[in-house]
Parts: structure tokens; C-alpha cells; sequence
């Protein structure tokens, strides 16, 4: 199989089975671009989860693009934003018409009150594993303190705190 379908085919499987959202897929992803096909160190792959996450967009998009254009350059980026997108964007299209059908039904609502915590779940999951690689002393382990604190309590923005920390960064490590 070419590297190119590959990247299409790995992030299509990523695309069509996980459920919540960007932050939700990031244990997925690493678990196919990391651990399974080796195509990124976890260091590199959290360096691609920061980028993805300041630049505009959903992150599970921008990490695809990021990580297929490390892997091969223009195409690769191609195969990975179309494969992690092509199976919501087919099954949104379908559900879009029947969903508003049945958006009251007692079903579809137990369905979603049990999905929400799964989802909560793999993002915890994500944090962890992130975590390991990313609190590598007391210093990083405030700064992602401070962080938190500062979106949950002080509502900054998640920009805001990553170019704070990006300075923080420059003058204590």
C-alpha cells in the first residue's frame, strides 16, 4: 500500500470511529501515529497537538493535515485532512435529515447522555498521556496549573495562554 493511502486509510478509520470531537480523538490518533505505524515520536506528536491547537480550526483537521504532511509533504497532508473528515461529513449529511426527526425521542437522548461521559473520558485519557511527555519538572508542572486556572477561572483565551507560556517558557527553561 503507497504511503499516501495509507495516511488517507489511517485517519479515515480515526474519522469514523471516534466520537466527541477533536480533543475526544487525540488518544486515537496517537495511538495510530505513534505507537502503531511509528510515523512520530510522542514528543513530536505533542509539538503537532500545541500547533494544531493555535492555529484556527478544529484540532483533530489540523493535526490530520500536520501529520500527513510530515510524513509526505503536500499529498499526505491532502490524504489526511480528506480521510479524518470524509466519514462525518457522509454520515452528518445522512443524520442531519433523520436526526431532527427523532431529536426528542427518549432513545437518541439516552444514547447521548451516555456518550457525553465516554467522550469526557478519552479526552482525560489524552491529558495523561500528553502529561507524561509535557510535565518534565515542578516548572512545567505550575505553568500547566496556571493554565488551567486562567481558562477556567479567569476565561482567557487558550491563545492567549499558550503565548504566555511560549514567553514563560523563553526566560525560565
Amino acid at each position: 500500500m503507497s504511503q499516501i493511502l495509507k495516511i488517507f486509510m489511517t485517519f479515515l478509520k480515526i474519522g469514523a470511529f471516534s466520537f466527541g470531537g477533536g480533543y475526544a480523538m487525540i488518544p486515537f490518533i496517537e495511538k495510530e501515529i505513534v505507537e502503531k505505524n511509528s510515523w512520530l515520536s510522542l514528543k513530536e506528536f505533542i509539538d503537532i497537538i500545541a500547533i494544531s491547537q493555535m492555529t484556527p480550526g478544529p484540532i483533530a483537521i489540523n493535526s490530520s493535515t500536520f501529520v500527513g504532511f510530515k510524513i509526505s509533504k503536500f499529498w499526505g497532508a491532502v490524504a489526511g485532512t480528506i480521510g479524518v473528515i470524509l466519514v462525518s461529513f457522509i454520515l452528518m449529511t445522512i443524520l442531519a435529515s433523520y436526526l431532527k426527526n427523532f431529536s426528542n425521542s427518549k432513545a437518541v437522548k439516552s444514547i447521548f447522555m451516555g456518550i457525553r461521559p465516554a467522550v469526557l473520558g478519552l479526552i482525560f485519557s489524552a491529558a495523561v498521556s500528553v502529561g507524561k511527555t509535557a510535565i518534565v519538572d515542578f516548572k512545567s508542572l505550575i505553568i500547566a496549573f496556571i493554565v488551567l486556572f486562567s481558562i477556567l477561572k479567569l476565561k482567557l483565551h487558550p491563545i492567549l495562554c499558550i503565548a504566555i507560556s511560549g514567553i514563560i517558557g523563553l526566560i525560565v527553561f
